[in-house]
């Protein structure tokens, strides 16, 4: 289970307060080391949470005394993340917090090229940091093929070799 995850926002807070709506949840400061950051909480008794951090916030490895240290660099114009995250809440919600917000937010389908396998919403924070989103009735669909064996038999199918370490399964 992952509990937590960070993104980069030009604008934590606001970017804390829209999730928090689409999570059904809480969002404030952030009592952590890294300055100026929010944190969403999707009070699910599990601890799930999003912390929003200023985009130009890197982490980077210290000299072992403390966990990391942060440095501001230059931000990025788009970033190689991205999470599914579902929700409590309809379909209606997730169209009507992203038009509100002013983010591309889209009804999509996923599975491999010319497949239907499952369906969510593509939530562009800020237009430009990617969160998938699904209601509880989209999981299904991910849930059945989010699993070793399942992908085992995609990529059998596929005629692509499986990863190193791993046998085809047999018919």
């Amino acid at each position: 289970m992952i509990h937590h995850v960070s993104i980069p926002a030009r604008d934590p807070q606001h970017v804390a307060t829209v999730l928090a709506e689409l999570l059904g949840g809480y969002a404030g400061p952030f009592v952590g080391p890294i300055p100026g950051a929010w944190v969403v909480y999707q009070e699910d008794g599990c601890g799930t949470g999003i912390e929003v951090y200023e985009d130009r916030t890197a982490l980077v490895p210290d000299d072992g005394t403390t966990t990391f240290t942060t440095r501001l660099s230059e931000a990025p114009q788009a970033v190689a993340f991205h999470a599914l995250i579902s929700i409590k809440g309809d379909r209606q919600l997730i169209e009507r917090v992203g038009a509100r917000a002013g983010w591309l937010t889209r009804h999509c389908w996923r599975g491999p090229r010319g497949t239907r396998l499952f369906e969510l919403y593509e939530m562009w924070v800020e237009n430009r940091v990617l969160l998938e989103v699904a209601t509880e009735e989209m999981l299904s669909g991910y849930v059945s093929i989010a699993n070793g064996a399942a992908q085992r038999e995609l990529l059998r199918k596929s005629g692509r070799p499986p990863a190193c370490g791993q046998s085809t399964p047999t018919e």
